[in-house]
């Protein structure tokens, strides 16, 4: 076999030489290509463990403040139950001033008939019985005392003394429902 020649030995030479150099040149650029893909995938992963911590935060301030506003909810429910009760307090409150009202209304319409129903009676406490007199059953004042049925405990029925509907109504009304305010 023959050798090839020196020329053909110088650029196949120079061509390695540059075919080295080309690969060097390359391999430096993949070192550099490498630690920039290492340098941005370390970066994306501390960003991605910050935006991870960050979520976290802000789920937890999310649930403080529903924890915050379920409090507040609460709170709020309490109240309005205890301004519905008083609201119901005073509402029966207001029932029963407008009963007593309504009474105190009555008697004022009917004054004049109490006023002359207490002369009456201050002027019969005046009177006094005869000393060594007992009431007898058989006498005028008695016979009298029945015809005008002035019985104790109940109101005269009879013409003298007339009485309105709702006086008739309110006869049986509980006298614990009349207090000392009234």
């Amino acid at each position: 076999m023959s050798a090839p020649p020196a020329v053909q030995i110088r650029e196949a030479n120079a061509h390695l030489a540059a075919l080295h150099g080309r690969v060097a040149e390359l391999e430096r650029r993949l070192g550099a290509a490498e630690r920039t893909v290492r340098g941005q995938a370390e970066s994306l992963i501390r960003k991605d463990g910050e935006l991870r911590a960050a979520l976290r935060e802000q789920g937890a301030a999310k649930d403080r403040e529903i924890t915050a506003l379920q409090q507040k909810l609460l709170s709020s429910e309490e109240t309005i139950q205890k301004l519905l009760n008083v609201i119901q307090k005073k509402d029966d409150l207001i029932v029963q001033l407008k009963y007593r009202s309504h009474l105190l209304t009555k008697i004022c319409r009917n004054r004049p008939i109490l006023d002359n129903l207490l002369s009456y009676m201050a002027e019969g406490e005046q009177l006094s019985t005869f000393p060594g007199t007992q009431s007898d059953s058989s006498s005028p004042v008695h016979d009298e005392f029945q015809e005008s049925n002035c019985i104790p405990n109940q109101i005269s029925k009879n013409k003298d003394f007339s009485l309105s509907e709702d006086d008739l109504e309110d006869q049986e009304l509980n006298t614990s429902q009349f207090g000392t305010t009234v």
